[in-house]
Formats: structure tokens, sequence, C-alpha cells
């Protein structure tokens, strides 16, 4: 038996998919052992996956944007691409591209539908691919995987998908996320920049992150002389022109600090250090930084919309994103009190861990064997 995992997104580095790529591999082989085959679609343009050098790895040397025109021609023609993974008991598409396989079974992940929710945040040509290939992999998969069951309810409501076929399997926290020493956080503090107290983001800057609203409810916090400043890690995304001019004319302009990417060896000392971490998202289809920062000790503000709040959970304070004064009124209420921060610290590292990669793996496994079994191709 050999399963051949898509790992692509990890190989580019794309935020959050790597994440969810990379992790699931590395709790996959253990499981799997010299099953498990790895695909990408950058060979010797880029990779290999970093740990997996001498793993048996298949896919195509012409990068994502060529791969992704071919996948969705070959689906619309129906012309198999077997000979691209040999001997391939099974295939996993972690990254929203399906290739088209004859008498292979298939599992698709689908993270998210956000360019069918909001539009007008993605940009057009790749809305349009999305919008009129995602319903056909959808369909022509053998079973989905959904990571949070807000995604699984789009799937549902949007394409008419059977729920029967979507299996809700939810991503997690590197391990590596966890409470840091006060020596590390004062240093990392030091390398970036970071003032003494700050209210952190984490994300691609583009629309949906509704990171504008974030500056103007912490521009009142910083009024009142609650933080210090802003901190937004990650890098730039799509359609951020108007949110990079609405930073240049704020007031606080100064105080947001945009360190860029920050690498994870860094980043849980980085949430670690943040008086709140803030989730302000129009949309998720998961929202890994919330688990991140519960995992690295962080009390968390989210918006309570699709994912977020089953992600949280109770751990969590939510505020309605459209709403600036009400996202400040959370915010404030947790600078202000040291206490709350102490207990929303707790409870959010006790509930990051009851999120796991490994968990993550048993269960995706799990999916793969009772695919394989019922014959679902």
């Amino acid at each position: 038996m050999s399963i051949y995992v898509d790992v692509s997104s990890a190989v580019h580095g794309k935020a959050g998919l790597k994440r969810y790529a990379e992790n699931l591999v590395r709790g996959l082989c253990p499981l799997l052992g010299d099953r498990l085959r790895l695909f990408h679609n950058s060979l010797g343009r880029r990779g290999p996956l970093p740990g997996f050098e001498e793993w048996p790895t298949s896919g195509v040397r012409w990068g994502y944007k060529p791969w992704r025109s071919l996948v969705a021609m070959g689906q619309w023609l129906r012309q198999p691409m077997n000979g691209l993974v040999p001997g391939a008991t099974l295939f996993h598409a972690t990254e929203h591209l399906l290739p088209p396989l004859r008498g292979i079974p298939t599992v698709l992940t689908v993270h998210d539908l956000i360019f069918e929710r909001l539009p007008q945040h993605h940009k057009l040509l790749n809305r349009a691919y999305l919008g009129a290939t995602m319903p056909m992999f959808c369909r022509r998969a053998s079973a989905i995987i959904a990571v949070s069951e807000a995604t699984k309810c789009d799937l549902v409501a949007l394409y008419g998908l059977d729920p029967a076929r979507i299996i809700v399997i939810p991503e997690a926290a590197d391990p590596r996320f966890r409470p840091q020493p006060t020596e590390s956080v004062e240093r990392v503090k030091e390398r970036y920049g970071l003032p003494p107290r700050y209210v952190l983001a984490v994300g691609t800057i583009e629309p949906r992150k509704n990171l504008s609203r974030l500056v103007d409810a912490c521009g009142r916090l910083m009024e009142e002389d609650l933080i210090d400043g802003l901190v937004l890690v990650g890098g730039l995304g799509w359609l951020y022109e108007e949110f990079l001019h609405h930073v240049e004319e704020s007031p606080w302009r100064e105080r947001v600090i945009r360190p860029g990417f920050v690498p994870d060896e860094d980043l849980p000392a980085v949430y670690a250090g943040a008086i709140v971490t803030a989730q302000p998202s129009l949309y998720e289809g998961f929202g890994l930084p919330v688990l991140e920062a519960m995992a690295s000790g962080s009390p968390v503000c989210a918006s309570a919309t699709s994912s977020l709040p089953e992600v949280g959970g109770d751990a969590a304070l939510y505020f309605d994103p459209e709403d600036t004064e009400a996202m400040a009124a959370t915010l404030r209420a947790v600078a202000t009190d040291p206490d709350l921060r102490a207990d929303m610290a707790r409870r959010g590292i006790a509930r990051a861990s009851g999120f796991s990669w490994e968990r993550t793996a048993r269960e995706t496994l799990a999916l793969y064997e009772r695919v394989i079994a019922e014959g679902m191709a």
C-alpha cells in the first residue's frame, strides 16, 4: 500500500497550508512508515521537505501556477494522471488541487470556502479559478476532510454535498508552541524591536484579516495608555494596499510594528510576550494562530464568526469583527485585568492541549483505511 500526500504547500512555504501539510506528514510518518509517499509540484526547483530528503517523492517540475492549470484541464477533459503517482493506493490532496486519477481513491482537504463567502477579498483570477474548480474537485474526491465544522457547513450549504462524505479533522498547534521563559521573551522582544506592552496579530496581510479595524481599536487603547503598540506578524498577501494606506494615515502609525515573517523558533516567544493576541478576521476556515497563541500562554480575543468560536471555545473572548468599539472594549477588558489574563492563559493552555497533530494523523489514517476498504475510487 502506497499513500501519497501532496506536500506542495509545505515546500512552497504557503503560511497555514504549509503548517497543515508539513505537520500532517510528520504525524503520519510513524503510522505509515515506508507506505508513505510524498508528492509536490516543483521537483528539482524547490524542496525537498526538510527532514524528508531521502523520502520517496514524486511529482512534476512545473511549479504551482502551471500545475494548477494542468490539473483543471485534466479534470475537465477527464485525462487521468496516474503515471505521476506510481503504485498509488490512495492520493491525499492537501491544498485545494485534486489531480484526475482513475481507479485510485482520493481524499481532499478543504480548508475554507472564503472565496465564496467573501469574494470581494480575493483576486479576480484566483476567485474565478476556485469558483470553477472547487465544486468539481469536491464532487470527484472519494472523501473530504474539513478542518472545522464551519467549513463542513459551508461545503454542505454552498455545494449541496452529502454531509456523510465530509469528515471534520481539526488542525493543531505545533509542539514548539508552549509557554516561554521570561529571558526568551525579552530576548525576542529586543530582536524584533517590540514594545513592552503590545497586542499581537499573526497572519498574512489581506483584507479579510480585518486589520484596519484592529489598528483603530488598538489606537483607543494606546490613547488610554493601556498598550504601547500593535504588532502584526506576517507577510503581505494580496489586496493589501488599502490597509497600508490606512496605517499611514493613522495617528498611531509609528506604533504599528510590522516585523514581517517571524520564524517558528521565535514565534512562541512573540506570542508569550503579548498582553493579548487578537484574531479579528471576518472569516477563518480554522484560525490556527488562536491555538498557537493559547498553547504559548497568550490570552486570545477573536471574532465571533465562522470557525473561531469552535477553535477557541470558552478559553477566548469574542467580539463582532465589524464593530470597532466592541473590539476595543473586549481588548480593553483583558488589557486592564491581570487576573483575567492569567485565567485566560491557563484555560487557553488547557484548550490547546486538546488538539494534537498525532490525533489529526490518526484520524486521517482511519479515513484513508475506510476509503480504501470501501473501494471509493
